[in-house]
C-alpha cells in the first residue's frame, strides 16, 4: 500500500498518515453555513477533500472511509431572510421558513457541488439536528470547570485551558487577545472567552436549555456533531475497534479553510478536549489556502465576486472548475483566471476524446497514486495525466483522471460538439494565411479569424498547422454565417 502523507496543522510538518483504524478512517470536515449560494472560494475545501476522501477509499477501501461535513443552519442571516419573508406575507411560522429557508440553500449546495464532481459525504449533518448533543457537552464542560453561566450566555473559560488554547494556530492567549477583534462583554471574565450558548429573543428561533430559551454558538456544534457520528454512535452499535478504543473521542482527520483555523478550530480543540478529558481531538488537522480572482481578493466590492452557480449559468462546466482548482496545491493561494479556465477547457476536451469508448485501467498508475499520496499533490497528478494523453494511453489518462474525480461519466456531456467536422474551417483558414503570405494582405484571414472566435473557437496557428478549439459557449450555427 502507498503511504499517505499529509501536512498536519497541529504538528506543522509532513507525516505518514497511520489511521488509528485502517478499517475505519475517519474525518470531519467544517462544512457552510447555508444562508445563500456557495460562491467560489466556499467550493475550493469542497474539492480539496474530495480529492483526499477519494484517495482513503483508493487505499484503504470505500467502505472502510467515514467522512462527515455539516451544515450550520443557525446563523443570524438565515433568519433574516425567514423575517423579511414573514413581513412580506409568507405563509407559515418562523421556524418554519428558517427550515424553508435552510433547505432552500441545502439544495442549491449540493447541486452546485455535485456538478463540480464532488461525492457527497457518508453524512451531512445539520446543527438544529443536535441541538440536545450540544446541550449535553455545555453542561459537562460547566461541571467540570471549563465553562460558566453569566445572563442567559454560557462561555468556555480560556484560562481553564490556557497552557493548550493557540497551540493549533501557533499563537499565545496574550497575542491573540492583542491581535484579535475579541467581543467585550461585561459578563465575560476573559476577553477570549467565547459563547457556547446565547440567548434568542422572542421572535427568533431558539430551544429550551438549562439556560433559558436560546441557541448554540457557532463553535460547539462541529464538537457535538463529530464526537457523535464518529465516536458515540459507531460505539453504540459496537463499530469501534480494540484500536479505537483505546482513542477515545479522538478521530484521524479534521479539515477546512485555513481561515478556519483560529477561532473555530482552535475553539473545537478546547471544547472537545476539555468535554472529554484528553489531549487529541483529531490527528491530523488539514487546511487548504484561499482563492484569488484574476490575482486579487475575491470581493463585492472589486466586482469580482461570483458564485459556483453563476459560473455555471455562465456555461463554465463543473469540471473545468474542478480542474483548475486541482492545478494548484492546496496549501497554496489559488488563482482563478479566464485564461485557465480556457486552457482547461481545451485541455478536458482533447482527453475526453481520447478516451471515448474505452474502459479505464484496473488500476490507477503508480506515479498518479504517488503524487496524491504526497500530501495530496494534484498539479504532479495532472502533469502525469498529460504524460499518459502525450503518449496515447487513453485507459491509464482515465484511470488516473478518476482517482482526481475528472473525465467521470458524471460530468460528461459538455464536452460533445455533436458530429461537426471542424476540418473544413481549418483548412480554409489555411488557405487563406497560404495567399496571404503571397500578398501580404491579411484581412481574409483577420476576418475568419474573428468569425471563429465569435463561434466559440479558439484559434491555434503555428507554423505545423492550424487547430480550431471549441470553448465555452460554443455555437456551431454561428459558423454557417462565416
Amino acid at each position: 500500500m502507498t503511504t499517505i502523507k499529509l501536512h498536519n496543522t497541529r504538528t506543522r510538518t509532513k507525516e505518514d498518515f497511520v489511521p488509528i483504524d485502517p478499517d475505519n478512517v475517519r474525518m470531519y470536515v467544517c462544512g457552510p453555513t447555508v444562508y445563500d449560494r456557495a460562491h467560489l472560494g466556499n467550493a475550493r475545501p469542497v474539492v480539496v477533500f474530495d480529492v483526499l476522501y477519494r484517495l482513503l477509499r483508493y487505499a484503504y477501501g470505500p467502505d472502510h472511509v467515514t467522512y462527515v461535513r455539516n451544515f450550520t443552519d443557525v446563523d443570524d442571516k438565515i433568519n433574516a431572510t425567514a423575517l423579511a419573508r414573514k413581513r412580506a406575507g409568507a405563509e407559515g411560522s418562523l421556524e418554519q421558513l428558517v427550515q424553508e429557508r435552510s433547505n432552500e440553500t441545502i439544495g442549491w449546495y449540493l447541486h452546485d457541488m455535485g456538478a463540480l464532481g464532488a461525492m457527497e459525504p457518508n453524512a451531512m449533518p445539520r446543527a438544529t439536528e443536535y441541538i440536545a448533543q450540544m446541550i449535553a457537552m455545555i453542561e459537562d464542560l460547566i461541571a467540570k470547570g471549563h465553562a460558566y453561566a453569566a445572563v442567559g450566555h454560557v462561555l468556555f473559560a480560556v484560562d481553564s485551558w490556557k497552557n493548550h488554547y493557540g497551540a493549533l494556530s501557533g499563537r499565545s492567549v496574550d497575542d491573540m487577545i492583542a491581535g484579535a477583534r475579541v467581543e467585550v462583554a461585561p459578563y465575560k471574565k476573559n476577553p477570549m472567552d467565547f459563547v457556547l450558548w446565547k440567548p434568542s429573543t422572542d421572535e427568533l428561533p431558539g430551544w429550551d436549555s438549562p439556560w433559558g430559551r436560546g441557541r448554540p454558538g457557532w463553535h460547539i456544534e462541529c464538537s457535538a456533531m463529530a464526537d457523535d457520528l464518529l465516536w458515540k454512535q459507531p460505539l453504540a452499535v459496537g463499530a469501534l475497534s480494540e484500536q479505537a478504543l483505546q482513542h477515545p473521542h479522538v478521530i484521524d482527520i479534521h479539515g477546512g479553510g485555513n481561515d478556519l483555523m483560529f477561532p473555530h478550530h482552535e475553539n473545537e480543540i478546547a471544547q472537545s478536549c476539555c468535554a472529554n478529558e484528553q489531549d487529541v481531538f483529531a490527528n491530523y488537522w488539514l487546511h487548504n489556502e484561499m482563492l484569488q480572482v484574476e490575482g486579487k481578493k475575491m470581493s463585492k466590492s472589486l466586482g469580482n465576486f461570483f458564485t459556483v452557480h453563476d459560473l455555471l449559468e455562465q456555461g463554465v462546466p463543473g469540471e473545468i472548475i474542478r480542474f483548475v482548482f486541482l492545478q494548484t496545491h492546496y496549501r497554496k493561494p489559488m488563482d482563478w483566471t479566464e485564461k485557465k479556465a480556457r486552457e482547461a477547457e481545451a485541455t478536458l476536451r482533447k482527453w475526453r476524446a481520447l478516451t471515448a469508448d474505452i474502459e479505464p485501467a484496473v488500476t490507477a498508475a503508480p506515479a498518479v497514486v504517488d503524487a496524491l499520496a504526497d500530501d495530496l499533490n494534484t498539479a504532479g497528478a495532472i502533469a502525469e495525466l498529460h504524460r499518459f494523453a502525450a503518449g496515447g494511453d487513453a485507459a491509464g489518462l482515465l484511470a488516473g483522471a478518476r482517482l482526481l474525480g475528472l473525465l467521470t461519466d458524471e460530468l460528461a456531456g459538455w464536452a460533445e460538439t455533436g458530429a461537426i467536422d471542424l476540418s473544413s474551417y481549418a483548412d480554409r483558414l489555411a488557405d487563406a494565411r497560404a495567399v496571404a503570405m503571397q500578398s501580404k494582405d491579411f484581412s481574409e484571414v483577420d476576418r475568419l479569424k474573428a468569425a471563429y472566435v465569435a463561434a466559440g473557437l479558439e484559434v491555434r496557428m503555428s507554423k505545423d498547422g492550424i487547430e480550431l478549439v471549441p470553448v465555452a459557449g460554443f455555437d456551431a450555427a454561428k459558423l454557417g454565417c462565416v
